[in-house]
Formats: C-alpha cells, sequence, structure tokens
C-alpha cells in the first residue's frame, strides 16, 4: 500500500488525508499507519475505541472537531465493527459535511461489518499479517533502539517470529517480556520459548480467520487430501476452536460431500463425535483426525445434494398437488369406500420386488429425475441398479401402449 505510485503512498507525497477503513489482523500496524498518515497530513489526532466509547464520548469527539474547523480533524475509531448500525449512522453526516476525517480499524470483514452508506464514503485498505522478514526487521530494531547491550542469537530472533505468527504486537510483547527475564546480555531461543508460555497461532472464534480455516479443512476434504485436510484441522484445534464444531462439519462433510459414494462416512463421521465426547481433549480429538484422514480419502459425490436442491426448487415452484388414489392410506373404512389404496401394487409380490411401469409421482406430474448418482464409489452400483429398473419401466409403458 505504501509502495511507490500507491494510493496511500500519494497521499502521503502530497500530506493529504481522505477518510478509510484500515482492516487487517491484529499487530499489522493499522493504528500506528493511520497516526502517521494524520501526522504527515498535519491534521489533529482524536482517537477512541469502539469497545469503550460510548454516544457522549462520539458527541464530544464531533463537537471538538467543528470547535476546531479551521483544521483537518483525523477521528480514529479502533475496532469500529463493535459500533452499532445506528452509532456508525451517526457519523455519516460529519463525514459527507467534512467535519471529521474517519479512519476506522477492525480485524472484521468491512463488507459485513461496516454499514454500507459508510463504506461508500471511506476508501477500504487490506493489511496482511507481517511476512518472517518483516517481524525480523521489527524484532532487530526494537532491540537496536531499546536494548543495544543484548546480543539475540538468530535462532532466538527466528523465534520470537514464530511466536509472534504474523503479529508485530504480540512479537514486541514477547521480546520484552523475555528481556525481563533474561539473566546475562545473551538471548537464545530457549529463553524466548520460557518466557512465551502457552501461545495460539493466530485464530479469532468469531472471525474471518474462523471461516477461512473452515472453509480450508472443509476444501481439502473435498479435494481428497488427507494431509493438508489434517493440518487445518491441527491449526484449529490448537488456536483454539471447539472440537464439538469440527466434529459437526465433519458430519455435514460426509452427508454433503460424500452422501451414498461411500455410506460408512456419516456412521465414521457420527462415531468419531461421540468418541470425542466421551473422552474429551486430548483423547478424543484423535477420534476426530482420524475421521478428518478417513472422509479425506473417500469417494466424493454430491449427487444426495444437488438432488436435494433440485426437488426443494421444483417442489417450490410446482404447486401442491393432489397423491394419486393408489398412493393414498386407507386405514378407514370410509376412506377404502372412497378408494384410497385401490390399484396399488404391492412391489414384493412382483418380480425382483419391483413394480415395473408403476408411477408414484402426482399423475398431473411428468416423471422426474433428481438423483443422478456418480460414477464413483458406491453409487457407481446405485446408477447401474437405477438405470435397469428404469429400462424395465420403459419396457412396461412400451408394453402397455400395445
Amino acid at each position: 500500500m505504501l509502495g511507490v505510485d500507491k494510493p496511500l503512498r500519494r497521499l502521503i507525497d502530497a500530506k493529504r488525508i481522505h477518510s478509510m477503513i484500515l482492516w487487517g489482523p491484529p499487530g499489522t500496524g493499522k493504528t500506528t499507519l493511520a497516526r502517521l498518515l494524520a501526522d504527515r497530513s498535519r491534521a489533529r489526532w482524536n482517537s477512541m475505541s469502539a469497545v469503550l466509547a460510548g454516544v457522549a464520548d462520539v458527541r464530544s469527539a464531533i463537537q471538538d472537531a467543528e470547535e476546531n474547523a479551521q483544521t483537518q480533524t483525523v477521528l480514529f475509531i479502533d475496532e469500529v465493527h463493535r459500533f452499532n448500525k445506528a452509532q456508525q449512522d451517526a457519523f455519516l453526516p460529519h463525514v459527507e459535511k467534512g467535519t471529521i476525517t474517519l479512519i476506522g480499524a477492525t480485524t472484521e470483514n468491512p463488507a459485513f461489518e461496516v454499514n454500507s452508506a459508510l463504506l461508500s464514503r471511506t476508501r477500504v485498505c487490506v493489511l496482511r499479517p507481517l511476512e518472517l522478514d518483516e517481524l525480523k526487521l521489527v524484532i532487530v530494531r526494537a532491540l537496536a533502539k531499546c536494548a543495544p547491550d543484548i546480543e539475540p542469537s538468530n535462532e532466538a530472533v527466528e523465534s520470537l517470529c514464530d511466536f509472534a505468527d504474523g503479529d508485530a504486537r504480540r512479537g514486541l510483547n514477547l521480546l520484552e517480556i523475555a528481556l525481563q527475564m533474561l539473566p546475562g546480555n545473551r538471548l537464545d531461543a530457549a529463553q524466548v520459548e520460557a518466557a512465551s508460555g502457552q501461545t495460539y497461532r493466530r485464530f479469532d472464534k468469531h472471525g474471518d480467520e474462523f471461516y477461512d480455516q473452515i472453509s480450508a479443512l472443509h476444501k481439502s476434504m473435498r479435494g481428497s487430501d488427507p494431509d493438508a485436510a489434517l493440518y487445518w484441522f491441527v491449526r484449529m484445534v490448537d488456536g483454539g476452536c471447539d472440537p464439538h464444531y469440527i466434529a459437526r462439519r465433519l458430519v455435514r462433510f460426509a452427508v454433503e460431500d460424500i452422501g451414498t459414494a461411500d455410506i460408512r462416512a456419516q456412521t465414521i463421521a457420527l462415531d468419531s463425535w461421540d468418541t470425542y465426547q466421551r473422552l474429551g481433549s486430548p483423547e478424543g480429538e484423535l477420534a476426530l483426525a482420524a475421521a478428518v484422514v478417513y472422509l479425506s480419502s473417500l469417494p466424493k459425490s454430491n449427487a444426495v445434494y444437488k438432488a436435494f436442491n433440485e426437488a426443494t426448487e421444483f417442489v417450490r415452484t410446482s404447486g401442491s398437488r393432489a397423491v394419486p388414489r393408489r398412493l393414498r392410506n386407507a386405514p378407514t373404512r370410509l376412506a377404502k369406500e372412497m378408494g384410497h389404496g385401490e390399484g396399488y401394487r404391492y412391489a414384493h409380490d412382483e418380480a425382483g420386488a419391483f413394480a415395473a411401469g408403476e408411477r408414484y409421482f402426482p399423475d398431473d406430474i411428468d416423471e422426474q429425475v433428481f438423483y443422478r448418482p456418480s460414477q464413483r464409489g458406491l453409487e457407481l452400483r446405485i446408477g447401474e441398479r437405477l438405470e435397469r429398473l428404469r429400462a424395465l419401466n420403459r419396457d412396461a409403458a412400451t408394453n402397455k401402449q400395445r
């Protein structure tokens, strides 16, 4: 974003600033970047956190900007997605009039969390997690400036970057803790690890990172890559994801992406969930891991999923058709007198337990085909059998016409 001829670089060179939303994971420099942009444009700076601020704080900030209208005021709002729709709407007229230049920082997708009216008046800038070389630069600079007498090993710097996991703030905080615990002036990897305590990888249980990783797990399984699927499974568990949520997704995957290609899939998924419920963590997670690997390795088919959606749409658009009398239930004498069940052909009394030529759709609807088995797994055999039965139906219809 700050490279030559990039939008923000042009703003910096022109010493100007406009309203924007800075979107990115923690520790990628959203607040720092906003402050530098405001300083460069010589604008007044006012900041608040949407987690702590209320209506009175917003009104005070607007009033302050109005009283100092001769100078541009940048109002920085951290975690802007925490403001509700009404609170976000309150900024619209002031952004429109230019009373304030609004810069919002968020870790959530602004397309979902920020009002469309406010989005249309701002520019969204996307910040990415810091790469390893960038994190190393941050750590080395911090040591040179704040602890020039400390000599870090290369392994210590790499360990700090590894624990930081793309988050510069996390890396700097860990560095500070490690230095406080340091007995001498030599920092090594073991001391960094001791200072880190229990560290989780970057994972937001309610944000984009959550849905991105479960999407990656699902797509790896669908793509029949058990190794990648196991990687994403472990990433989610390591990040603190509730294993029950993953178990529920495994059942859904078994139904949606394997279906009748292997009827054991749903049982395996449910059994792994039951095992986890009985054993808990960490032993039960192995059962879920086994299900992830097994489901990834099976033949895939979405034939049932597509058939269900197609049948749902057909029912929605075709109206409520009467059940043919021969297919109706006849539990009472009156129902029998009305002809319910009359003419019904009991399949078990027919050759091969199949009533060739019988129709089961409403009489005023043509025969429909929703389920189209794939040529994989058990569905290959299912498809062959259905085709044989349909051929018998066609022969029966031809004989009836003769």
